[in-house]
């Protein structure tokens, strides 16, 4: 099952976690939930939810 893990204001930021996430070798979904309002879903695999939490921190913290 997949969770959503983060909610991104624009499609470019989306898709750059989507990438920094992929690099680490996680499966990654990225679906847009509000085109009016522009944003989109990050989503992984349950079973990998707290290892990608700790990458995903790393990468909004730059």
């Amino acid at each position: 099952m997949w969770t959503v893990i983060y909610i991104a204001p624009t499609a470019k930021i989306a898709e750059r976690i989507k990438q920094k996430l992929t690099e680490e070798g996680f499966l990654v979904q990225v679906r847009a939930i509000d085109l009016s309002k522009n944003q989109f879903e990050i989503r992984v695999p349950e079973g990998e939810l707290e290892e990608v939490q700790e990458v995903l921190n790393s990468i909004l913290h730059r």
